[in-house]
């Protein structure tokens, strides 16, 4: 477990290097703004979602256990502990993030510390997530607190021979102290909506549509968007506390989830739309020594 701490901005933010660099945990002021849902073991165990996860190499669902890009036709396993499933038995998020152990390039020595540097080398060496992913390449993961929130940012790098498919996202779920989810006001910019099929696989495009504000109340969102801009903010504002999540580079696609049974919702940053390994819509692919870089932030204001 690492610590990072912005004293001035009274920011505390923990990761975990060895189950996917899982954001645990952001306080401000002492108070946690990421949903714990089932905790940490949980999410180490069964993909059980919480704090800020990295979904990788793919965000949300696949529409089968198969798929075939840049010369590879790859059969996902069927195997619980490495790839979770969705409730229509899909699998989803890539792989669990406790079977994800990153290494430490920079690692904080003292309290005052707010910012982390870690690296995974994705390759044939590591056979439970090449089995997944058969394509090599590095990663790269920064995190630090700065101007009053957490910046992360991912590089992936095609180190070898192959051309690397980039497909991942963030799933973090902002969970406000203070009034209850009825009474949060949301913002969302403008973008375009995806239509999805009864699986929330996308099935083309939807119409585009203006920024929005409103009071959440009974409403429930699992919906996707692309044409997301650079930049674009996303934000729940709770009593005297609002939080935003900008889109700072790299990320076209975006799903927002706020489940009605849950005191949580989720501005989704993704590099890719659901599906994109089998579909290829929106799938950029690296070439051999290529290198892509996406960042977002939460500004908790």
């Amino acid at each position: 477990m690492i610590g990072l701490r912005d004293e001035q901005a009274r920011l505390q933010a923990t990761f975990l290097p060895d189950a996917g660099m899982l954001c645990s945990s952001l306080r401000h002021g002492g108070e946690e703004l990421l949903a714990q849902n089932r905790g940490v073991e949980a999410y180490v165990e069964r993909g059980k979602t919480m704090g800020i996860p990295l979904l990788y190499p793919w965000a949300n669902r696949l529409a089968g256990f198969g798929y075939e890009v840049a010369g590879h036709q790859v059969a996902v396993p069927h195997d619980p502990a490495r790839v979770a499933l969705d409730s229509n038995g899909l699998p989803i998020h890539g792989v669990i993030g406790g079977r994800m152990g990153w290494d430490l390039v920079d690692v904080p020595d003292d309290r005052a510390d707010s910012s982390l540097t870690a690296r995974l080398s994705w390759s044939a060496a590591r056979t439970e997530l090449f089995e997944v992913f058969p394509f090599r390449h590095d990663l790269r993961y920064e995190a630090r607190l700065q101007d009053g929130g957490l910046r992360i940012e991912v590089t992936v790098h095609a180190c070898g021979d192959d051309a690397v498919p980039v497909a991942f996202g963030f799933h973090p779920y902002l969970a406000p102290p203070g009034p209850p989810r009825e009474r949060w006001r949301v913002q969302l910019p403008p973008m375009r909506g995806l239509r999805l099929d009864e699986r929330q696989i996308p099935a083309g495009a939807g119409e585009q549509l203006p920024a929005q504000d409103f009071e959440l109340g009974e409403r429930q969102f699992d919906d996707g968007f692309d044409e997301v801009r650079e930049h674009a903010r996303f934000s729940v504002h709770a009593g005297e506390r609002r939080l935003a999540l900008e889109f700072v580079e790299g990320y076209r696609y975006a799903q927002v989830y706020a489940p009605r049974d849950s005191r949580c919702i989720c501005f989704e940053p993704m590099t890719a739309p659901a599906n994109a390994l089998r579909s290829g819509d929106g799938l950029r692919v690296l070439a051999p020594g290529e290198r892509c870089r996406a960042a977002f932030a939460v500004h908790c204001e």
